[in-house]
């Protein structure tokens, strides 16, 4: 099972790269994020994926989440819904049997830091519940926390600045504390430069200097079967970079 998730940063301007990608590596699933588009504002291939089953939840303009789940590979059609701390149009989860996978994207914290950490409380009673059901779970997309200092490029290391506080990165290890594992980081663990994310200006990109904010979060059932995790640094023009995270039978 191939999964990628992916911040476009704008599906409007990233529609023709999102189909060379889905050519490209024929995901399972798609989870994207930062969609700033309502369904209606999109070209309907985009949002009627030739052979997927595809759920769009996002507002003009801002925010915004989609999946979509291949249909050869899940004979059975999910189930979209929204857990009830979504907000801003934030996450969409599908329900394949006993299987969850959602795509999220959290609030980034600058206008209203208290918002994130709420979300981000949610989230860890979300992976709770799932574990306590004894559901799998798979969690993609923009948590927008670099998880430690590797995360980050040394050149950004910014105590205090938002993305990089204790406390949220306190709270991202209590949701991988209900049963998750940090797929990408568990695969390449010694690699101090794993970034997701790049501020678009000095080049940071094409030299590397930035942030992991993007991740794969499976329950250890799944994270078992793991192949890899690779980050696509060099495709498309979004400030963030697909996470494509490759699974075994």
């Amino acid at each position: 099972m191939k999964i990628i998730t992916w911040n476009v940063n704008g599906i409007r301007a990233r529609g023709a790269q999102l189909v060379e990608l889905i050519e490209r590596e024929r995901p399972d699933v798609l989870c994207l994020q930062e969609l700033k588009a309502k369904r209606e504002q999109v070209p309907e291939a985009l949002c009627d994926l030739a052979g997927y089953w595809c759920y769009w939840h996002a507002l003009s303009a801002y925010s915004g989440v989609g999946l979509h789940v291949k249909r050869d590979r899940f004979s059975e059609a999910p189930a979209f819904a929204h857990p009830g701390f979504d907000h801003e149009t934030r996450i969409v989860e599908a329900r394949i049997g006993n299987l969850s996978i959602a795509s999220v994207y959290v609030p980034n914290g600058g206008k209203d830091y208290a918002a994130k950490l709420r979300f981000l409380e949610a989230m860890e009673d979300y992976a709770a519940e799932a574990r306590d059901a004894g559901r799998s779970l798979i969690v993609c997309g923009d948590i927008i926390v670099a998880r430690t200092d590797r995360d980050v490029h040394p050149k950004e290391r910014k105590p205090n600045a938002i993305g990089q506080r204790p406390e949220e990165r306190d709270l991202f290890e209590r949701i991988l504390g209900r049963g998750l594992i940090d797929v990408g980081r568990s695969l390449d663990p010694e690699n101090d430069d794993l970034f997701t994310w790049w501020a678009p200006w000095r080049n940071l990109r094409q030299r590397n200097i930035g942030w992991r904010l993007d991740y794969v979060l499976a329950t250890k059932d799944l994270a078992r079967s793991a192949l890899s995790c690779p980050v696509l640094r060099e495709f498309g023009t979004s400030d963030h970079g697909p996470v494509v995270a490759t699974f075994g039978d």
